[in-house]
């Protein structure tokens, strides 16, 4: 399938897990990726990966909490393609505690990532993509929908994305722009690799979480985006989809 032929891709969180799965995807269905990481190391080389498969992809460092880097990032990508069809905004950070050792410092981390972050980016790129009648899609979590366990910080940081994103959704959809959410659930992925979790913390409670047919790879997830950043999910926005093995079900 070429569903992306002619179309500019920004994609957050690219240097790693479901957002380089992403990346890779979109390319491989021929569009032009702009991808964007904090880690500029680690996007290098999954921008390389995409440039040996065929693709094309440029790699450009963002801090997705800065508003200023945010609004040069989206000028640096029209500058480089002219253009832009879609987001995918998959940057994020996850982090487990108990609700009342909780820092102010580290919920205020994972609200400025996750949700701030993503405001920025579309506030940014939404006068763009009025001009292209393009596309907006956001990661929303399991947790968005339902209780999990240690993490105060990153369920209220993806539950807001999912409302703001429905609210995005319903105010620009009479001008063209579709806005939808990813809810993934036990994805393999560094970010999920490399929490902690309370000394005192009840192990059973990761049930809860735990999909009935195992962890997947972030390709998976990449698919699903593909699908509604596309025209085959043309009729679609103001949605959640989840990708968790029947987690919530």
């Amino acid at each position: 399938m070429q569903r992306f032929a002619g179309k500019v891709i920004l994609i957050t969180g690219a240097a790693s897990g479901i957002g380089e799965a992403a990346a890779y995807r979109l390319a491989e269905e021929g569009g032009k990726v702009f991808c964007t990481d904090i880690n500029e190391v680690a996007l290098n080389k999954a921008v390389e990966k995409v440039k040996k498969q065929g693709g094309e992809a440029t790699a450009r460092r963002l801090d997705i909490s800065s508003e200023s880097d945010v609004n040069a990032c989206i000028a640096d990508c029209i500058s480089t393609y002219g253009k832009l069809d879609a987001v995918v905004n998959m940057a994020g950070v996850l982090r487990f505690d108990n609700c009342h050792e909780l820092a102010l410092s580290d919920w205020q981390r994972v609200i400025d990532v996750n949700l701030t972050g993503t405001f920025l980016l579309c506030k940014a790129v939404l006068p763009e993509l009025l001009k292209t009648k393009g596309n907006i899609v956001n990661a929303a979590s399991t947790a968005s929908l339902s209780g999990l366990p240690w993490g105060t910080a990153y369920g209220a940081s993806k539950g807001a994305v999912l409302a703001m994103t429905r609210t995005i959704a319903v105010e620009y959809a009479k001008r063209g722009v579709r806005a939808n959410c990813v809810c993934p659930g036990d994805i393999s992925t560094n970010m999920a690799a490399n929490v902690t979790f309370p000394t005192d913390a009840d192990m059973s409670l990761l049930a809860r979480i735990s999909s009935l047919s195992g962890p997947k790879e972030p390709s998976v997830v990449a698919g699903v985006i593909a699908m509604l950043a596309s025209d085959d999910g043309i009729h679609i926005t103001g949605e959640h989809i989840r990708v968790d093995g029947g987690t919530l079900s």
